[in-house]
């Protein structure tokens, strides 16, 4: 069975309150579109071994949605400080602490360590031309080596990128 990485940007966020960006919650869209994505990935029958959250409101927030719709037994959500500003260089540390047995990792987090993450992993040259590679709410999955520890330039495939706004609305087939 391969190793896989899953990717997925926060939902939208109230970007017009007056707090501090940490404390940022979703919009109701953000909030919908992260219930879809949990939809999506039950419906493809992808369910993650283990999620790893940013610290940030509405990561966590996204993750939690996710992780309602999806119901996996005796899967909690692990929040990681380095996933929240501190570079995608961080996100490989956090990745590298990963258990083996762990298959397939949910990271949600933000731009632009996400998408820097996902540019270093599968290289500007396997990805599709788009202003922006991980809008709100999008999941990419990537195909990774055996060894979560050892994530060097290009050692990932890119399998796909799924945008939540492009799925049915959550509930309906």
């Amino acid at each position: 069975m391969s190793r896989e990485l899953w990717l997925l940007r926060h939902g939208k966020s109230d970007r017009n309150l007056a707090i501090d960006d940490f404390d940022r919650p979703l919009k109701k869209r953000g909030k919908c579109d992260a219930e879809r994505m949990g939809t999506w990935l039950q419906q493809q029958q992808l369910m993650p071994d283990r999620i790893i959250s940013s610290p940030a409101k509405r990561a966590v927030a996204t993750a939690k949605l996710v992780h309602k719709v999806i119901a996996v037994e005796g899967l909690g959500i692990m929040q990681d400080k380095r996933l929240y500003q501190e570079g995608f260089e961080r996100l490989k540390t956090v990745l590298a602490e990963c258990p083996s047995e762990a298959r397939r990792v949910l990271l949600v987090g933000h731009n632009p360590e996400l998408e820097d993450l996902l540019i270093s992993l599968v290289g500007t040259a396997n990805l599709p031309d788009a202003d922006k590679l991980l809008p709100t709410a999008a999941l990419a999955r990537l195909i990774m080596p055996d060894d979560w520890s050892h994530l060097a330039a290009g050692c990932a495939r890119l399998l796909s990128i799924t945008c939540a706004k492009s799925l049915p609305e959550a509930g309906i087939e």
